[in-house]
C-alpha cells in the first residue's frame, strides 16, 4: 500500500455543503463531528476549505440556485475526491423533489460514492456511512 493511500484511509478530511432544505440533516451532521461521538478516532476532520478536503458531505436537495456552487466546490477539491449524500433530500430530493426549481438528489450533478438515507439520519448512521466510504477506499 502506498503512503498516499495509507494517509487517505487514516485521515479522511470532510467539507460540509448545505444546499438548503429543513436543516435537520445539518444539525445531525454537526452532532456527528462533536466530541460525544469522537470521529477523530478515525482521523476524520472537518475542514473549512475544499482545497484541503477529501470528502464532500452534501445535505439538502440540489436546486437550480445552488447546483453551480456545488459543482464549483467539487472542482476545487484535489483528486481523488469522494461525495457522500446525507439525508433523504440529498439522496433523492426528498419532500422538495417535485418543486419547480429542484433537480433532485446530489447524483443528478455529481458522482455519489455513499448514500446515507434518513430524514434526518442519526449521527451514528452518518459515521457508519463515512466508515463504509473508508472501507471502499481501502478496496
Amino acid at each position: 500500500m502506498s503512503i498516499k493511500k495509507w494517509a487517505r484511509i487514516r485521515s479522511p478530511w470532510l467539507i460540509h455543503f448545505n444546499t438548503g432544505g429543513c436543516n435537520g440533516c445539518d444539525i445531525e451532521f454537526v452532532a456527528a463531528i462533536t466530541p460525544r461521538y469522537d470521529v477523530e478516532r478515525f482521523g476524520i476532520l472537518l475542514k473549512g476549505t475544499p482545497r484541503q478536503a477529501d470528502i464532500l458531505g452534501v445535505t439538502g436537495p440540489i436546486t437550480m440556485q445552488v447546483a453551480h456552487r456545488v459543482l464549483r466546490v467539487y472542482k476545487q477539491m484535489p483528486e481523488p475526491k469522494f461525495v457522500v449524500a446525507i439525508g433523504t433530500c440529498a439522496v433523492s430530493g426528498g419532500a422538495f423533489k417535485d418543486g419547480y426549481s429542484v433537480y433532485g438528489g446530489v447524483d443528478t450533478i455529481l458522482p455519489v460514492d455513499v448514500y446515507i438515507p434518513g430524514c434526518p439520519p442519526k449521527p451514528e448512521a452518518i459515521i457508519n456511512g463515512i466508515v463504509k466510504l473508508i472501507e471502499k477506499i481501502k478496496g
